[in-house]
């Protein structure tokens, strides 16, 4: 397996991309619009084909590449049973997604938004927004809901293996991977927290709203491909 874990300094946002060179095929995970051209490259200079593009969720902070990449290489969009209606595949808690040599499990971890998933694949875990490097993402908007956050941190993704790495969708202080071990520890949002107070402390914390939230929720629902002025993106640029 090749793995690449790439990063957006805009958004603060890692892209993860996982090959399979004796196939030549590789898949995309929370890809940026911006992005698109830097993520084409590697591809080529890597001798892959892209033939999926994974989103977490419904990003709120910047716009997906998913649609853009599908116009470009026709890859297959796949995101949550609740998110965005213009994936070519909606999976669900419990789905097997196989995508070449790799099979992920899709965990349902809703509560940072309603339609948050992770994907695990073997010893690592791509956790979206649900589960941060000593953190987690809020729960203000979009559906989320404290409580449901709580549950799927603590319930979902802390029944893995302590061992697992967990890859999320952001880090905002330099750090790129933890593993489960350590925020079941470490994490001061979660450890050693009841689900009260982490529903009282979520609900305290008087986040401002996300800057590009008003443009990239509906983007992000379109695949990314509509404007703020709600024109459709063209599919080759």
């Amino acid at each position: 397996m090749l793995f690449r874990q790439l990063f957006d300094t805009t958004s603060s946002t890692y892209t993860y991309l996982i090959g399979d060179e004796e196939q030549g095929m590789a898949l995309l995970i929370d890809p940026v619009a911006e992005k698109v051209e830097r993520d084409l490259s590697l591809l080529r200079e890597l001798g892959l084909s892209l033939t999926h593009v994974l989103d977490t969720h419904v990003h709120a902070d910047h716009v997906t590449a998913s649609g853009l990449l599908r116009a470009r290489t026709g890859a297959k969009v796949v995101g949550g049973a609740a998110g965005a209606p213009c994936a070519d595949l909606h999976v669900q808690h419990g789905d097997t997604l196989r995508v070449g040599a790799f099979n992920f499990q899709v965990l349902g971890t809703p509560g940072h938004t309603d339609d948050s998933v992770s994907y695990l694949l073997g010893d690592r875990v791509f956790t979206g927004d649900a589960l941060l490097i000593r953190g987690n993402g809020r729960t203000d908007f979009q559906n989320g809901n404290a409580g449901t956050l709580y549950d799927s941190i603590t319930r979902v993704l802390f029944s893995l293996p302590d061992e697992t790495l967990v890859y999320p969708a952001h880090d905002y202080k330099g750090m790129t991977v933890t593993t489960i071990g350590e925020e079941k520890r470490h994490n001061p949002r979660v450890a050693g927290r009841s689900r009260e107070g982490f529903i009282q402390l979520m609900n305290s914390l008087g986040l401002p709203k996300p800057k590009l939230i008003d443009v990239a929720v509906p983007a992000n629902r379109a695949c990314g491909l509509v404007r703020p002025d709600g024109a459709h993106e063209s599919l080759t640029h």
